[in-house]
């Protein structure tokens, strides 16, 4: 494959901007090393109808920001894998050093989200991409305006796992993926209940429904309704199958947030 549309394969509306920037510069690391013709698409792998759509001329494209709204609601497996590896790298590197089990925790939830061989590609991309100085805003200023709220909160989901990954969370991290968040566009109450998806607590399950202890049964019952459909699997079901499982966690959480407070107030 050539080099054109292993690109036009792997990033999707990522070309374009500082991601562009950012994952074209980790690219040219990586392809110093390749074998040409025995390597299989780094990300997007598979994705055949959106490569041919984006091998055409460079001054054939529109800017990333052009086609904004159109990408918002198209956000695909490989757009999200890329913008996943460069959050990834700045939450590692936000307490001043890398620990290997936050690296293994990266590298075993892409193999388990997309199999063996495109997670070692991806690795390969992530440990470039780890040693670049990144400007946070500029990269997610970028993922904000071209991917979807459902989507953007599964990113946030996947950096507290990186954070407590080394079974301590460090307040730089929190910190820092509270910087992302914002960045993000997400809401404060959003950001609160994710982060209290990873910790056991029984106040954790009132955040986690983004409601007061003072709530009613009846606003407990509404707040479970409103946060299942948010969390529903079925809201990023257009990154494919693999995300729709990693999903399926913070709706679990969900879940068990309403059981508890449930026992606990006997209803």
């Amino acid at each position: 494959m050539s080099i054109s549309k292993w690109i036009g394969a792997s990033i999707g509306w990522s070309f374009g901007g500082p991601i562009g920037a950012i994952v074209g510069l980790a690219i040219g690391s990586v392809v110093d090393a390749m074998t040409s013709g025995k390597n299989s698409p780094l990300l997007g792998q598979g994705q055949q109808q959106r490569s041919r759509r984006r091998t055409r001329r460079p001054q054939q494209r529109q800017t990333y920001r052009s086609r904004a709204q159109q990408q918002r609601a198209q956000t695909q497996s490989g757009d999200f894998e890329v913008s996943l590896l460069i959050l990834a790298s700045i939450v590692i590197k936000a307490d001043g050093k890398q620990d290997q089990r936050e690296l293994d925790f990266v590298r075993n939830q892409f193999t388990k989200m997309y199999g063996k061989e495109r997670a070692n590609n991806a690795f390969r991309l992530f440990k470039n991409i780890t040693k670049q100085n990144i400007s946070t805003r500029q990269v997610c200023l970028q993922i904000k305006e071209m991917m979807d709220h459902s989507s953007r909160l599964q990113l946030m989901h996947f950096l507290f796992g990186i954070a407590k990954s080394d079974d301590h969370v460090a307040e730089s991290e929190i910190k820092q993926i509270y910087t992302i968040s914002g960045y993000l566009g997400i809401s404060n109450k959003d950001f609160e209940s994710i982060k209290a998806m990873f910790y056991n607590s029984k106040e954790n399950a009132y955040k986690i429904l983004e409601i007061p202890k003072t709530a009613t049964d009846d606003d407990v019952k509404r707040a479970y309704r409103k946060m299942a459909k948010k969390y529903h699997p079925d809201k990023v079901a257009h990154l494919g199958k693999e995300h729709q499982e990693g999903a399926e966690e913070k709706f679990r959480e969900v879940q068990k947030a309403y059981e508890t407070i449930q026992k606990e107030r006997g209803f």
